[in-house]
């Protein structure tokens, strides 16, 4: 196994549970395509996301569904909405900023009161990854990225292991401009 590691860039998306799928007229989630971590994908819906400033239009629903509304945005779409959104793992929504948004097709919305972050920069892996890195379920890393243009440490890098992964490292779209991370990018964690 080598020690580089896939990056791929995560752009603003959207986990509902059925509930608000049924709030939002929306019966079930159609698969566009699937991702790269193991059951995930992208589906053909794409609702929009309203702000105190402004809206984002065409933000796309992942499945399948999940236990909990989640709204993942980077900073620069947190400035734009107007908005204070915690940069958080997955699933840490205690607190977060609320958000609503709106079936464009329909009209229907939903408020959440809270489930609008950031997401923290992360490696999914398996535990037989997590070996082969020497590293652990919740360890901080750096990842060094070998661009062109950019070469760029990320710090600051949360480590997920679990059976159900498979090896990626995610991070939005402001990082991955920033880096110039773009089509197939690799990196490597640094100690």
């Amino acid at each position: 196994m080598e020690n580089k590691i896939l990056v791929e860039t995560s752009a603003r998306h959207i986990h509902l549970t059925q509930e608000a799928l049924n709030t939002l007229g929306i019966e079930t989630l159609e698969v566009k395509k699937m991702l790269s971590q193991p059951g995930q994908f992208a589906s053909n819906t794409k609702l929009d996301i309203i702000g105190p400033k402004k809206t984002i239009c065409g933000v796309s629903v992942l499945g399948p569904v999940r236990d909990h509304c989640q709204v993942e945005v980077s900073l620069t779409d947190a400035r734009t909405l107007g908005v204070s959104a915690p940069i958080r793992e997955s699933g840490d929504i205690k607190g977060s900023a609320p958000i609503k948004i709106i079936n464009p097709t329909n009209g229907k919305t939903l408020e959440l009161e809270e489930g609008l972050i950031v997401a923290k920069r992360h490696i999914h892996m398996t535990p037989e990854d997590a070996k082969h890195f020497n590293v652990t379920n919740g360890e901080i890393v750096r990842v060094l990225l070998k661009t062109n243009d950019r070469e760029t440490i990320f710090g600051d890098t949360v480590v997920r292991v679990s059976p159900k992964y498979a090896l990626a490292m995610h991070i939005d779209t402001d990082e991955a401009n920033a880096a110039c991370a773009f089509k197939d990018v690799y990196g490597e964690i640094i100690k």
